[in-house]
């Protein structure tokens, strides 16, 4: 597994590659202020992060 964190003012992502350092990606998606949090997996992790930064933004808005 790889994992990697990154930030920006809003928000932490922390990705989690597969097994063998490639797919699929699990990333946490945490708004910074309230802590609300959500998780996406897909094949690469440029995908599942945008999966989670969407299922925050609905979480936010409602």
């Amino acid at each position: 597994h790889r994992l990697r964190v990154e930030h920006d003012r809003a928000r932490l992502y922390v990705e989690l590659s597969g097994e063998d350092g490639k797919g699929p990606w699990t990333v946490l998606a945490v708004d910074r202020a309230t802590r609300v949090h959500a998780v996406a997996q897909a094949e690469t992790k440029i995908e599942a992060t945008r999966a989670a930064a969407a299922a925050l933004d609905l979480l936010s808005s409602a």
